[in-house]
């Protein structure tokens, strides 16, 4: 028999990932609050549950992937949350980015009404999530992940279990810095290379694969080679979401990540810009007019992931 995957949050990144337990044979039932969202579940083998209470009631593990802290509270702890879901010893996975605190807070709720709570993140943009090629971080009973892990490979390319619950958002925290830091970076080097002189394809063509190369510089650095940022890997809402978290966590240990803090003014200057709704690899448009080069917008090339 199948086993029952309830999936709530399917945004860029959960329908990509809800796309791909479908593949690996699991049962899903999906949530979300937008109704656009619902309406297409059928088309890629979905259920559609009516609340997060329901797809609880109809799920042996389900999964969790929002965008704010008001929704995860909402759906963990609402009229209709999870917490209302009389189905004891379920295990929930949380693969989303918040505070750590916040975390621990919907882990008592879960802890009140005898669920089991992962802090499970996953690193990684809707193109990787595509290729099943996320990283996840594990954290919590040990023994429940082992339990889970199975699925979390459905959706994830490498699974790592980090210790105790939380564990998961302070590596989590680690990873994002450098995804920020390495797309921005890719673009100072794509716009030199450009004014320079060489051509965006070749630029991209001879630094991948090299020692020089980072998965960011490969991924985001083709869309920056083809001047095409209209295919949504992830738009600028969420690493700039994170980096409040990010920020108040260094804070809160008392380390200095000024690298980080410069990468995000290139993120500033494209959601100025105008660049918000596009793929984050759209630092690299920002950065051109910063450097007063520009490329023809009739050459744009369809991305292909």
């Amino acid at each position: 028999m199948k086993e029952k995957i309830g999936f709530i949050g399917l945004g860029v990144l959960g329908s990509a990932m809800a796309e791909n337990l479908i593949k690996a044979g699991f049962d899903v039932t999906g949530y979300d609050t937008n109704s656009e969202v619902l309406s297409n579940l059928a088309k890629i083998g979905i259920s559609k549950g009516s609340s997060p209470r329901d797809v609880a009631l109809k799920s042996d593990v389900v999964l969790t992937c929002l965008s704010s802290i008001d929704a995860m509270m909402e759906v963990f702890s609402g009229p209709d949350g999870i917490d209302k879901a009389s189905k004891e010893n379920q295990t929930i996975i949380e693969l989303g980015t918040f505070p750590i605190d916040t975390k621990e807070r919907i882990k008592l709720y879960m802890d009140s009404c005898n669920k089991n709570l992962l802090d499970c993140p996953v690193s990684g943009n809707r193109i990787l999530a595509k290729k099943r090629q996320l990283t996840a971080f594990g954290s919590g009973d040990e023994g429940t992940y082992n339990a889970v892990v199975h699925i979390i490979s459905s959706f994830a390319e490498k699974t790592f279990y980090v210790g105790s619950f939380g564990n998961g958002m302070k590596m989590k925290f680690c990873a994002n810095i450098l995804n920020l830091v390495h797309n921005s970076i890719a673009a100072e080097v794509m716009v030199l290379g450009m004014k320079s002189g060489l051509d965006a394809e070749i630029i991209h063509s001879v630094i991948s694969g090299s020692g020089s190369s980072s998965s960011m510089f490969e991924t985001r650095g083709a869309m920056m080679a083809n001047n095409n940022y209209e295919y949504e890997g992830m738009n600028f809402s969420i690493p700039i979401k994170d980096s409040r978290f990010i920020s108040d966590h260094a804070h809160q240990m008392q380390v200095p990540t000024p690298i980080y803090h410069v990468a995000l003014q290139s993120y500033y200057a494209a959601i100025a810009q105008g660049h918000s709704d596009e793929d984050a690899a759209a630092v690299c448009a920002a950065m051109e007019r910063a450097a007063n080069i520009e490329r023809p917008r009739n050459k744009k090339k369809k991305n292909e992931f």
